[in-house]
């Protein structure tokens, strides 16, 4: 079982700009977490980009041990340090990514970390019930509409 789930801002954008950061709650509630790195990305989009500005107050920021941060240090630069810090913290304490970055997701691979993102968080809303079938693709058809770049058309495939 996972014990938690570091949410980079790739996912936390995604969500928010459906106005649906609740279902990240209600999928992982007490273990969805984030770093303060990240929460400095999104806000950073919150003024550059008018992201949603208070969506993710209930989501626990996590701080990094030493260790953590001495990890997130000697991973690429090509990484954000959102994702770097989510990289680290998910490795040390044995938890998940919730990305959709490219190379986060190499990363993280490398490193034996579950991933998981968008379309992954979509799927598992349905088969868990928080979603049907055609909400869940009206909220992708919303994500894209609003910049998500997607390897699917629809979540239909991924739903079989």
């Amino acid at each position: 079982m996972i014990d938690l789930v570091a949410l980079d801002a790739t996912v936390l954008t995604n969500f928010a700009l459906v106005n649906r950061p609740d279902l990240i709650g209600r999928l992982w509630a007490g273990i969805a977490v984030t770093t303060s790195a990240t929460m400095g990305e999104y806000q950073a989009g919150v003024v550059s980009r008018q992201f949603p500005e208070n969506c993710w107050v209930d989501l626990p920021t996590i701080a990094l041990s030493m260790e953590e941060i001495e990890l997130a240090a000697r991973l690429s630069s090509s990484l954000g340090e959102g994702e770097r810090t989510c990289i680290a913290l998910a490795k040390s304490r044995g938890g998940s990514l919730a990305t959709d970055d490219l190379a986060a997701r190499r990363t993280a691979r490398q490193f034996g970390i579950p991933i998981t993102g968008t379309l992954g968080i979509l799927v598992a809303c349905v088969r868990r019930g928080l979603l049907s079938r055609p909400e869940a693709n009206q909220l992708f058809t919303w994500m894209v509409a609003e910049g998500y770049h997607s390897p699917v058309d629809s979540l239909d495939d991924l739903l079989k």
